[in-house]
């Protein structure tokens, strides 16, 4: 009896047993195949079509895929273990991805990220934390660069933030502007229309069409119109050449005593942008320009700058220049994106002057050599500059009789739209330094504090006949001090620039005439704002614009008209733009 108990107990364990172990022993036998997959893209976020992606393992021998169109590829049925992967393209370097471990019957998601040979021979990063107002202390291509992360399961992310992170292709910009910055012959119109069109091409080319339309002042003929298409391409960062053509054309400076004479100029700009790793960083170009005002004239201007970033604190800088920097609406905020896109015909109207009716073209030489140190939340600048400038361009302001005696004898080239007239100085060179102090106060608000010395045209004989002064136009030795406080209102995201620069002795330029660093500042009290406004139904993004230069009108120094009347000779103008603009 307990024989047979004893037989019956030793069979239900051996089928208890038996029942258990059947599933694995099925599932070792025939394991659920698992997959690796993902995208294979360039340090710029582009995919990559034709990768050759090896997948290594012991468990299995080697999978050969290519990606698709999208940089995708996908290797299935391996079997649960531990793989290697190695991608391979041409003009990149082979990448290899080790100690993948698949389970059984899941997907493994491994992105790749490929890079040159040059992005992997690039110096050790010399730079520091990063401040809020960068100035100089970041190679721009590298701070434009994605960055990217490592997730814990291995996979690797290209991470961006703000607007950069969004692809758009095509982007748009129109802005309306009333009122002229008053600078003489070639200022845009008081009432102007821009409008910018931008276009991503080939993953690492823009393509950029600008324009401004202005108007006829006695409604008949054209407008006056700049047009400007440009085309920059980047090789992952370290090269950036981009090429431009620019036509312009402006209304005849007086309709009485020069019916007809508009000026039409045709521009192309070729330059390139080259960076060395994390130390240096040289850009380099020229622009040749044709010029059609009361005869023929060619203007070639080249241009270059090289930064060398000695320690992450320290930058030493030569810049070269043969025209005078613009300082217009946009420049007040330094290169702040797209969204700004407004052409002023001020940017590419060329600085001419006539003596007797004969056209002349302003031409300057500018060198400076500088060098940059950021202690703590000080940045500091000292600078050393030499300037040479033939026709110098001077301003002047006041009403002029149509058909006077200072327009009829050819001395002047009046304004139609701001009330000002360009008038022709003197030769002159100068010497100068320039000191810069920059310190950032809260994280809204920086102040600036610039001081030059240098020479400047000064008319050591006032209240003399205008076609009479340049007689008394003598080249000065002078100091400036500019205080500046710029900054971002919380909340309502007002973005402004007050200055005010002043100069010990009547001047007619400014000091430091080529000055475009941190303490760049118009003469005398100056305001710039600009006010986001809510308006998703009409555009992505919608700005009240505001400019006011030389609010106090200050530096005017008098000269007599032909009909009896006082003209004024300026650094500034005083003057008021103001409009909206729309990004798209």
């Amino acid at each position: 009896m307990f024989r047979k108990l004893g037989f019956l107990l030793v069979v239900a364990v051996a089928v208890t047993v038996t029942t258990v172990s059947l599933p694995a022993l099925s599932e070792t036998a025939h394991p659920i195949p698992g997959a690796i997959s993902g995208y294979v893209r360039d340090a710029s976020g582009a995919p990559q079509m034709g990768a050759a992606v090896e997948v290594l393992g012991s468990a299995a021998e080697a999978l050969k895929v290519f990606t698709d169109d999208r940089g995708f590829y996908s290797v299935a049925s391996l079997l649960p273990g531990t793989y290697s992967i190695k991608v391979s393209a041409p003009s990149f370097l082979p990448a290899l991805r080790e100690k993948i471990g698949v389970r059984a019957g899941a997907q493994r998601m491994v992105n790749v990220t490929l890079t040159t040979l040059f992005e992997a021979i690039q110096l050790v990063p010399l730079r520091g934390p990063v401040d809020d107002d960068d100035w100089k202390w970041t190679l721009r291509s590298v701070a434009n660069r994605p960055i990217l992360r490592v997730l814990g399961d291995g996979t690797t992310v290209v991470a961006q933030s703000g607007e950069s992170a969004v692809d758009h292709d095509l982007k748009g910009a129109v802005t309306f502007l009333a009122g002229s910055p008053g600078q003489g012959f070639g200022s845009p119109s008081d009432m102007t229309a821009g409008f910018a069109v931008e276009r991503s091409l080939l993953s690492s080319g823009t393509l950029r069409f600008k324009g401004n339309l202005g108007y006829e002042p006695d409604g008949q003929g054209l407008p006056a119109a700049v047009l400007r298409t440009a085309y920059t391409n980047s090789f992952n960062g370290f090269f950036e050449p981009s090429v431009a053509i620019t036509a312009l054309r402006l209304n005849s400076p007086d309709l009485y005593t020069m019916p007809g004479a508009t000026l039409q100029a045709l521009s192309v700009t070729s330059s390139d942008r080259v960076v060395v790793g994390d130390i240096l960083e040289m850009k380099f170009g020229s622009e040749l320009q044709t010029i059609q005002f009361m005869g023929r004239v060619n203007a070639f201007k080249p241009f270059g700058s090289a930064d060398l970033h000695i320690t992450p604190n320290t930058v030493v800088e030569y810049q070269y220049a043969t025209s005078v920097p613009n300082t217009g609406l946009q420049d007040r905020f330094g290169e702040y994106g797209f969204d700004s896109a407004s052409s002023d015909l001020s940017e590419t109207a060329p600085r001419m002057s006539i003596t007797g009716f004969s056209p002349a073209v302003e031409r300057a030489h500018h060198q400076e050599v500088s060098i940059s140190q950021r202690i703590g939340k000080n940045n500091v600048q000292v600078a050393f500059y030499a300037d040479n400038l033939a026709d110098p361009v001077l301003t002047g302001v006041g009403e002029m009789t149509p058909g006077g005696i200072a327009v009829q004898s050819g001395e002047v080239l009046p304004d139609v739209y701001s009330g000002t007239f360009s008038y022709q100085g003197n030769d002159y060179a100068t010497r100068g330094m320039r000191v810069v102090l920059q310190r950032k106060l809260l994280s809204d608000l920086t102040a600036t504090l610039d001081y030059a010395y240098g020479s400047v045209l000064d008319l050591s004989q006032p209240d003399v006949q205008l076609q009479d002064a340049r007689e008394w136009i003598r080249a000065e030795r002078r100091q400036a001090v500019a205080v500046k406080f710029s900054g971002t209102v919380p909340k309502v995201n007002t973005r402004w620039i007050a200055s005010y620069r002043y100069t010990g002795g009547r001047t007619l330029t400014p000091v430091d005439l080529f000055d475009t660093s941190a303490g760049q500042a118009d003469p005398y009290l100056n305001l710039c704002i600009r006010q986001p406004i809510p308006a998703r139904l009409l555009a992505r993004h919608m700005e009240i614009l505001i400019d006011v230069r030389n609010l106090l009108a200050q530096g005017y120094v008098p000269v007599m008209g032909s009909d009896g009347r006082t003209l004024y000779l300026v650094q500034s103008a005083r003057s008021m733009r103001g409009g909206v603009a729309f990004s798209f």
